[in-house]
């Protein structure tokens, strides 16, 4: 007989749940919503090491890997949890749910139009009785429902996610996404004040802006607004922690957007100079085969422009490789436009099939020994680049928003800077979740990790 929980006063039994995320930031903010929603309905999340009755398993379907490693998270959570009921939600149910359910003991394959509201679910898959397979999903193509799920966060990290945007409209030939998640939906600015409100009043110093297209923010509000727009109305809200940007096209970062980011440098709504741009190839021939609206040279323009006007601002680039028909030349287009780059970092990723794409079809497929000695090559580009920025900010005070303890080293802290350099703290005293004033004052390298350390002010 499974254990069920009640809580005090209450005579009816709780629902544990356990829920596992794949994936994207969008989908660790739909994770902490949906436990969110979860508690506020009055089940309880399982306790570490603990069976639960209902495990949910957030998925990911960005590549042929994402969708595979979702597929071992289901199965890992089936043998885990024996007696639990299992439901499989996320953008892997949304385009392949005939694939999921063909695993022996799922219970439920809930959509994307539906992730939103799984607490529906929940105590139905979990009443005891034979149930046949729950399966919801809908033409998310068409779907044009606004976009709505809300999160209060749960003091499980000091930077949260607050999703202001879903879907995307752009239709690369390479990305399942649009397929996953449906065309560009925006919050209301007014939803987007009132949560980052609530996120203040609850002691959080900085908040992490994200979206599937960020950029496309507010196309499809009545009347239209922008992402700089909201950006202007958020600073004058009395919000005076960090904005920070995910994920952003490089034509959405506009003239605009870097001049307000640069005036708020050191303010008390301070828009963090760090910028995260797919470059995803600098061969223009590939970037017309991929759908994307831009040249190297424009790229090149945009980081360069970044630079001028923010001088330590970070610059991380996602980088697609093998795409059909990346000749060698081509892909040394791409080495040498992150070479001569002031680039941050690279996520190097390699180019995944994926059904229902046009490039899923495309002839001149790249071998994948070529694909995996070109990501090798990338990654040793990105490595040098990272050690050479932050080498540049040793010596240098900044502001860090302390994250957690390393309990690998003692009396040391982890946090992240504005500009996106994580460093370790040292200090005897616990900062807590807050913002300190650091210098930073050395790095060193462990494998292929390089690791910045700073002491607080307090302690120099």
């Amino acid at each position: 007989m499974d254990f069920i929980r009640l809580h005090a006063g209450m005579t009816d039994p709780m629902t544990t749940f356990f829920i596992s995320t794949l994936g994207c930031k969008v989908n660790q903010f739909e994770s902490e919503a949906m436990e969110h929603s979860l508690r506020q309905s009055g089940h309880i999340p399982a306790n570490p090491g603990d069976t639960a009755d209902v495990c949910i398993i957030n998925t990911c379907a960005v590549t042929q890997k994402a969708a595979m490693q979702s597929r071992q998270a289901i199965r890992k959570a089936i043998r885990f949890h024996p007696s639990a009921r299992i439901l499989v939600t996320g953008c892997y149910a949304q385009v392949g749910p005939d694939e999921i359910k063909t695993i022996k003991g799922i219970h439920a394959v809930i959509g994307k139009t539906e992730k939103g509201d799984l607490k529906r679910f929940v105590p139905e898959i979990s009443a005891d009785n034979d149930l046949a397979l729950l399966s919801r999903d809908e033409d998310i193509i068409s779907f044009k429902s606004a976009m709505g799920m809300k999160s209060v966060p749960l003091g499980t990290r000091s930077r949260p996610f607050l999703k202001i945007q879903d879907g995307c409209n752009a239709f690369c030939t390479y990305c399942i996404v649009p397929h996953a998640r449906g065309p560009s939906r925006s919050l209301a600015p007014e939803a987007v004040l009132n949560q980052l409100k609530e996120i203040w009043n609850a002691g959080y110093p900085e908040v992490v802006l994200t979206g599937i297209h960020l950029g496309g923010y507010g196309a499809d509000l009545n009347p239209p607004l922008d992402l700089v727009e909201l950006l202007r109305r958020v600073q004058t809200s009395g919000w005076t922690g960090r904005i920070r940007l995910s994920s952003i096209e490089p034509r959405e970062i506009s003239d605009a957007l870097i001049r307000l980011a640069s005036a708020s440098n050191g303010s008390r709504a301070e828009i963090c100079p760090h910028f995260h741009i797919p470059l995803q190839s600098g061969d223009d021939e590939i970037l017309k085969r991929m759908g994307r609206p831009y040249t190297r040279t424009f790229f090149k323009d945009r980081v360069l422009k970044i630079k001028e006007r923010i001088p330590h601002a970070s610059v991380g680039v996602d980088v697609l490789v093998g795409f059909p028909g990346e000749t060698e030349a081509a892909f040394e287009n791409t080495f040498s436009l992150i070479s001569e780059l002031p680039v941050s970092y690279c996520h190097i990723f390699p180019f995944s099939r994926r059904k229902n794409t046009p490039a899923f079809g495309f002839k001149d497929q790249v071998p994948q020994p070529v694909i995996k000695d070109r990501c090798r090559r990338l990654q040793g580009l990105g490595h040098s680049k990272r050690r050479a920025f932050y080498e540049k900010a040793v010596g240098e005070e900044a502001e860090v928003v302390v994250e957690e303890k390393s309990f690998r080293e003692k009396n040391l802290f982890k946090g992240v800077t504005s500009n996106y350099i994580p460093v370790l703290i040292e200090g005897k005293k616990d900062p807590g979740c807050k913002t300190v004033r650091v210098r930073i004052t050395g790095i060193s390298e462990k494998g292929k990790t390089v690791i910045v350390t700073a002491k607080t002010k307090e302690e120099e």
